[in-house]
């Protein structure tokens, strides 16, 4: 199933602490999010967050990164699909991404996904997360004026990137302030026993579509390019189809939030340090720690401070799908029906209008 690796370089240098990093300020917030709106626990994700940094990161012998699949854990936050159809979609996208990566389909097919039709799900998976900010934020006004001001300082002083996670500690100091430190703890057993059912339903469906596009645009076709661009390594988008469509197949029946090999996270590694796979050992090590210190915090977490950290993910994620693409108007207008109707429906339909588009360009031409 996997091809063998003989080259993992590993240096335990300074940049690989801070590049590890890169890979955090948005996997912590959205899960912190997902744990305190859903019943998944914070410990058990964390947990599988960090196993799976480590093994990507010594398989692969570069920094790759492991975050969560945002368009289901966007759904869910926003409250669109219940945890067990966020589960079942996870399920649902893992099991195609395996067979397209064991029957080599992206190098055939991978073409055809226009990039704007990715980026436009990822501008409709920003404007759900924005929603969703908004309404938690005006829960408590001033909570989320003291954030975001905080946010504002810190961008305005050229550390747009750290904004959400120094909003996300800020928030964990007012929780630790109301409770006390909390005293280390083993993750709950029902936190590994999250499918109940496997009914299938409409939600689960339309948040696989929505969140396929995405994985298979960020997740295997952009990451393969950076992993080659950055550390010179030859990765295919079928193999990071492979791995990711296992590592949920294994981790999400146990409490596991889907996750995938996202090209932003190998970006911010990279962009702050991150040179070897050392960086995927710190920062897995840095996640089971705080998997096993941070559950007690979860229950008396700040959701209006909660609301500007997601606000923040959202303005980065939407500024990002439509700075990296020429097709704006078709960005935009998925992105729109995204939050209108589903993500889902935006995919077939920027899909559909991609076609039509390169179709009609020969003709004419």
């Amino acid at each position: 199933m996997f091809p063998s690796r003989d080259r993992t370089d590993l240096d335990f240098a300074w940049n690989e602490v801070t590049g590890a990093i890169g890979d955090s300020v948005t996997v912590l917030p959205i899960v912190v999010a997902v744990a305190v709106l859903t019943d998944l626990s914070l410990a058990v994700m964390l947990i599988w967050f960090g196993v799976f940094q480590v093994v990507w990161g010594l398989y692969y012998g570069v920094p790759i990164s492991i975050e969560p699949m945002k368009a289901l854990a966007a759904l869910v936050i926003a409250g669109s699909i219940t945890t067990g159809e966020l589960l079942l979609g996870g399920l649902l996208v893992s099991a195609v991404l395996l067979v397209i990566g064991q029957t080599h389909t992206l190098d055939r097919f991978g073409q055809y996904i226009h990039d704007s039709v990715v980026r436009g799900i990822q501008f409709g998976v920003a404007l759900v997360l924005l929603e969703t900010g908004v309404r938690l934020g005006l829960a408590d006004p001033q909570l989320a004026a003291l954030a975001g001001g905080v946010a504002v300082l810190l961008i305005a002083a050229g550390y747009w990137n750290l904004s959400a996670l120094v909003v996300l500690a800020l928030g964990g100091g007012i929780a630790i302030f109301q409770t006390g430190l909390p005293s280390p703890a083993l993750p709950p057993i029902k936190g590994l026993q999250q499918i109940h059912s496997l009914t299938l339903t409409l939600g689960a469906v339309e948040g696989a579509i929505g969140q396929l596009a995405m994985t298979v645009g960020n997740a295997a076709l952009v990451a393969s390019v950076l992993l080659n661009d950055y550390f010179d390594r030859d990765i295919s988008p079928d193999e990071l189809s492979t791995s990711m469509g296992v590592m949920n197949l294994v981790a999400i029946p146990f409490g596991a939030l889907p996750m995938c090999h996202g090209s932003g996270g190998i970006a911010g590694k990279y962009a702050f340090g991150a040179r070897t796979a050392t960086a995927n050992i710190i920062l897995g090590v840095g996640y089971v720690g705080v998997a096993l210190l941070a559950v007690g915090l979860v229950a008396v977490y700040p959701t209006a401070m909660l609301g500007v950290i997601l606000m923040l993910i959202a303005v980065q994620l939407g500024w990002t799908s439509i700075n990296q693409t020429d097709g704006i108007l078709l960005v935009v207008g998925i992105g729109v029906i995204g939050l209108v109707v589903n993500l889902a429906v935006a995919f077939v339909v920027g899909v559909s209008i991609s076609l039509a588009a390169s179709r009609w360009s020969p003709m004419t031409g």
